[in-house]
């Protein structure tokens, strides 16, 4: 009663964020009050609509004892209210029933029993994170409603149900559950949310999904870090076989190879999760602790982003990472250069690396030109080689090491221009078996028909 009396004081200015509540309309038939629906309309953002409320509310704090009113409690999804007591810190605030306890009451739900997230639909997280029920506000629009839909549905089990509730209290109260694909846009309003109560979801649906098939599938509880390796790498391949495909142009959208990324992105993240899994029954890390390392490292490694460290380009960026990572481990000045250089990468991937440590010192090539008459070079030894019965192998890894040079320089790996070269013989050897049985013919006669398959298809692969 106390705070009913405070409210029809003539002795104080009230101001109400908005009308669109029966609370404020019933407020107004008792004394004047004045409305901020205006600001919304003038601004497009909300960051300043809040902030002239603020403003407003201010300007008549200048002038008197003021009161704003919102509809629900002060403290939960109102910033205006932060921004208020930003500037006074003194003032009052009187609690009031939120908009998250009457959905609680109307669910019947208990926060306490498996948690609770409430989430602003108007700024979704990301990953959205549905590891407990979870009360999502702020679905005043219809395209508001219809996006947060949507990424419900890429985040939910197919089929996975809402509650959607609007105007709780209301005449006009509306209460609906449905599959979250057909979540109605018209119930879109001030006083709209939505209620989620499923098993957890996305990130942490998958790792208790690791978690149930250790405990309870034969193959997996049977595996160790060791077992694993191969599938590890055999997936990591097949993800970058699928990156290749993607087109080479950054502008152009290829939605079929992305989904194919996808797909062996998440074959990729299960073995590092089943890898953390297994580390956790030894009861010596876990997935988050992984997170939260990865997490610390980057933080650590990026002094120009977290930190006041400045740098003039990514050259910069890279060397201090290399000095924060050998400050990481203690380690002394390399005595070469080379050092640290894992000597278990793949050969082409370790010539690439060794090239790149040598260049850091001007020890490379101004040109591609340049390279390619060094190529020219190796071959001529090379042939020399198999003239003389010579070491043609070596004279041909001198070959091999210099092209792979070269595409360094062009900006390309030698595992992706040997995957394009493959891709391109496939092609065009697939070309020649479709003209007829291969078998039989002379090198001459199989000659004629690859170059009519290079003609043919060009390089349209790769």
């Amino acid at each position: 009663m106390f705070h009913r009396n405070l409210l029809v004081d003539p002795a104080y200015s009230v101001v109400v964020r908005t009308m669109h509540h029966p609370a404020a309309a019933q407020l107004a038939e008792l004394r004047p009050v004045v409305a901020c629906d205006d600001l919304y309309e003038r601004f497009e953002e909300f960051e300043d609509v809040y902030e002239a409320i603020a403003d407003r509310v201010a300007d008549y704090m200048a002038v008197g004892a003021t009161i704003y009113a919102v509809p629900g409690s002060p403290m939960v999804g109102e910033f205006a209210v932060k921004k208020l007591l930003g500037r006074f810190p003194d003032a009052e605030v009187i609690p009031a029933e939120s908009f998250v306890d009457a959905v609680l009451a109307r669910m019947g739900y208990d926060p306490l029993d498996r948690g609770l997230r409430v989430i602003n639909g108007h700024d979704l997280p990301h990953p959205l994170a549905l590891d407990a029920p979870t009360i999502i506000g702020h679905l005043d629009r219809p395209e508001i409603l219809a996006d947060v839909s949507a990424a419900l549905s890429r985040v939910l089990p197919e089929g996975a149900r809402v509650t959607v509730l609007a105007n709780l209290g209301a005449d006009d109260e509306s209460v609906v559950t449905v599959p979250v694909d057909e979540v109605p846009a018209d119930v879109a309003g001030f006083r709209t949310s939505m209620f989620i109560d499923t098993d957890p979801a996305g990130l942490f649906g998958l790792v208790g999904v690791g978690r149930r098939l250790r405990a309870e599938c034969p193959w997996d509880r049977s595996q160790t870090h060791h077992t694993l390796l191969r599938h590890l790498l055999e997936e990591t391949y097949e993800l970058v076989e699928a990156i290749s495909r993607l087109p080479d142009d950054d502008e152009e959208i290829d939605y079929v190879a992305y989904d194919a990324v996808e797909d062996e992105l998440g074959d990729v993240l299960l073995q590092v999760l089943f890898h953390a899994v297994i580390a956790s029954e030894k009861g010596v890390f876990d997935i988050d602790d992984v997170a939260s390392r990865l997490q610390e490292k980057l933080v650590r490694r990026h002094p120009h982003v977290f930190g006041d460290v400045e740098v003039e380009d990514a050259a910069e960026v890279a060397a201090n990472w290399e000095q924060i990572k050998r400050q990481e481990r203690g380690d002394e000045e390399p005595e070469s250069l080379l050092d640290g250089v894992p000597a278990g990468l793949p050969a082409l991937e370790r010539a690439e690396a060794l090239q790149r440590r040598a260049a850091k010192v001007g020890f490379d090539w101004e040109t591609p030109e340049q390279i390619v008459e060094v190529l020219r070079q190796e071959v001529e030894e090379l042939e020399a080689a198999l003239v003389d019965d010579a070491d043609a192998v070596s004279e041909l890894g001198d070959v091999v090491f210099t092209a792979v040079n070269l595409l360094r320089r062009l900006g390309v790996t030698g595992e992706e221009a040997l995957r394009r070269a493959n891709a391109r013989f496939e092609e065009r050897f697939r070309a020649m078996e479709a003209e007829g049985p291969l078998e039989g013919l002379t090198l001459e006669e199989m000659d004629a028909r690859w170059q009519a398959a290079k003609e043919k298809l060009g390089r349209s692969v790769g």
